[in-house]
């Protein structure tokens, strides 16, 4: 799964468009007051985290992007990622 796959599988889920960014594919202008995210680290690899209050908080990280898609579809719908 890639985030493009995500975004999708999230939606069809019913989240909120405004729980979730990720990088590159799905970006919030203007920025909700919170939400998760996904992103690639800076030290490569990804990071799925919460926005809240205008900080950010890595909460987990992967080595694949599908990893990190995979657990955030996880964490936001409490259900296992489709395959």
């Amino acid at each position: 799964m890639d985030r493009y796959e995500v975004r999708a599988a999230l939606l069809a889920a019913g989240q909120s468009p405004d729980a979730f960014a990720l990088e590159g594919v799905h970006e919030h202008q203007p920025v909700p007051p919170d939400f998760w995210f996904l992103r690639r680290s800076p030290g490569g690899g990804w990071e799925i985290g919460s926005y809240e209050r205008g900080r950010y908080e890595v909460r987990m990280a992967f080595g694949t992007e599908a990893e990190a898609c995979a657990a955030l579809y996880t964490v936001l719908t409490g259900r296992p990622a489709p395959t």
